[in-house]
C-alpha cells in the first residue's frame, strides 16, 4: 500500500509540473515558448532591388548579434527573414505575414522610413514591436503619428538636416540652396527641415523640387542651375540618386557642391557613380566609435567589408530586444511565457544601454539613438567622415 501511495504522490507531484497553467492577463497576450521550441524573433528589411545594400549590411548585424548571444532563455534564436521592398507597400505586406504568426516575438526593421510607417501600424495592431536601425524620418516619432510599437537605434532626421544645414552654411560658406525629393517621408521631411534650419541660419532655399522615383531628372535639374545655388541638397535612394548624381554636372551645375544622406551612403552607390559621385557630400551616422572588433567579426563572416553604415544599429536593436525579453519572460513548468505588453515597456524603458552605435536611452515616443550624425566626402571611392 505504502508502494502504491508513493507513485500516486510522484505520479501527482508530476502531472501539477507539467500541466501549470501560466494565467496571461497581458492585454496584448502572451509568446508562449514551449520545451525544445526556438525563441522567434523576424526582420523586415530592403533584401531586393537597388537598395538591398542597406537591408543586408542590417541583417548581417541582426545575425552577428544572433552569433554572440548564442541561445535566450537557454532556447535557440530562430530568425525569420521578411524582405520590406524599400516601400509603404513592400512594408505592410511583410508586416502583415509577420502579424499572422504568433511565435514572432519582435521584428527588426524596417530598412526604409515609408516602409517603416506602413510596417509599424499593422505590427503595433498585432500587438508587437519594430525596430529599425535605419528609419530615420522624424515623423516616424512625433507625437502626431508614432505607433505605440515602433522604435528606432538610428537618429531622427531632424539633427541630420540639422547638421546638412550648418555644413552647408558654416563649412562650405553657402548662403543659396536648392533641394530635390521624392516625396516620401525620408526625402521630404529631410529637405524640408534642412531648408528651415538654412533659412534661419541667413541663408535662402531658392527652389524644392519633388523627383517622382524613377523620373529624369535632367529638365529638372537644368531648371536648378537656371538659379545657380551653391549647394544641391538630394536626399534620395539609390536609383534616383545616381541618376542626378550622374547628370548633375552634366545639366550646368559644375560649380554646385552636391550633398545627400545615408539613402546613398553605401558601396553600391559609388560603385554605380564613380567620377561623378567624387567629392561630393554624405550625411550619415558616425561609425568612429564602433569597436574594430565588430567590423573583424563582420568581414571574418561575409568575406568583405560593411556595404553600409546600419550594421551596428541593428546589432544594437536585436541585443535591447533580446535583453528586454530575457527580463519578461515567465517560467511555468517547462514552458516560458513573455508578455506583449511587458516586452514593449521593457523596451521603451531602455535607459543607458552601452550599445556598438553609441548608448541607447528610449524616449516614450521611440527615439532610442543619441544624435550622432557626421558629414562624410567621397574620395578616391570611399566615404571620408569631414564634419565636425
Amino acid at each position: 500500500m505504502k508502494r502504491i501511495a508513493l507513485l500516486v504522490l510522484i505520479a501527482s507531484l508530476w502531472l501539477t509540473a507539467c500541466g501549470q497553467k501560466f494565467d496571461c492577463s497581458d492585454p496584448l497576450s502572451c509568446v508562449t515558448v514551449g520545451s525544445g521550441e526556438s525563441v522567434t524573433i523576424a526582420v523586415a528589411l530592403t533584401l531586393s532591388g537597388p537598395d538591398a545594400p542597406y537591408g543586408i549590411d542590417a541583417l548581417r548585424g541582426v545575425e552577428l548579434a544572433i552569433a554572440d548571444r548564442g541561445k535566450l532563455l537557454s532556447h535557440p534564436i530562430e530568425l525569420i527573414q521578411e524582405d520590406d521592398q524599400c516601400s509603404p507597400e513592400g512594408g505592410q505586406a511583410a508586416a502583415e505575414r509577420l502579424a499572422q504568426n504568433p511565435k514572432v516575438l519582435g521584428v527588426i526593421g524596417a530598412t526604409c522610413s515609408g516602409a517603416s510607417e506602413t510596417a509599424a501600424k499593422v505590427l503595433t495592431e498585432a500587438g508587437m514591436v519594430l525596430i529599425s536601425p535605419s528609419s530615420t524620418a522624424a515623423s516616424l516619432t512625433s507625437e502626431k503619428s508614432h505607433q505605440a510599437g515602433f522604435l528606432r537605434t538610428i537618429q531622427n532626421d531632424k539633427s541630420q538636416a540639422s547638421m546638412v544645414a550648418k555644413f552647408a552654411y558654416d563649412a562650405l560658406g553657402a548662403r543659396t540652396m536648392a533641394t530635390i525629393h521624392d516625396g516620401g517621408a525620408y526625402a521630404n521631411e529631410l529637405q524640408a527641415e534642412a531648408c528651415s534650419v538654412f533659412e534661419a541660419l541667413g541663408g535662402k532655399c531658392v527652389k524644392q523640387v519633388l523627383l517622382e522615383t524613377g523620373t529624369n531628372p535632367t529638365d529638372a535639374l537644368k531648371n536648378i542651375s537656371l538659379l545657380a545655388p551653391e549647394v544641391l541638397y538630394y536626399p534620395l535612394y539609390t536609383v534616383d540618386g545616381v541618376a542626378v548624381t550622374s547628370q548633375a554636372a552634366k545639366a550646368g551645375l559644375v560649380n554646385t557642391a552636391l550633398i545627400s544622406s545615408d539613402g546613398l551612403l553605401s558601396k553600391d552607390f559609388l560603385s554605380q557613380t564613380k567620377k561623378f559621385s567624387e567629392g561630393m557630400y554624405m550625411s550619415g551616422p558616425s561609425v568612429l566609435k564602433i569597436d574594430a572588433s565588430f567590423y573583424e567579426k563582420y568581414e571574418a563572416r561575409y568575406g568583405e567589408k560593411p556595404i553600409a553604415v546600419y550594421a551596428a544599429q541593428a546589432y544594437d536593436a536585436a541585443m535591447m530586444l533580446f535583453d528586454a525579453i530575457e527580463s519578461t519572460a515567465k517560467t511555468t513548468g517547462r514552458d516560458i511565457y513573455i508578455p506583449r505588453q511587458n516586452l514593449r515597456a521593457a523596451l521603451f524603458a531602455t535607459n543607458g544601454f552601452q550599445g556598438l552605435s553609441g548608448t541607447l536611452t528610449c524616449s516614450p515616443l521611440g527615439d532610442c539613438a543619441a544624435p550622432n550624425v557626421v558629414i562624410y566626402q567621397v574620395r578616391g571611392l570611399e566615404f571620408a567622415p569631414i564634419y565636425p
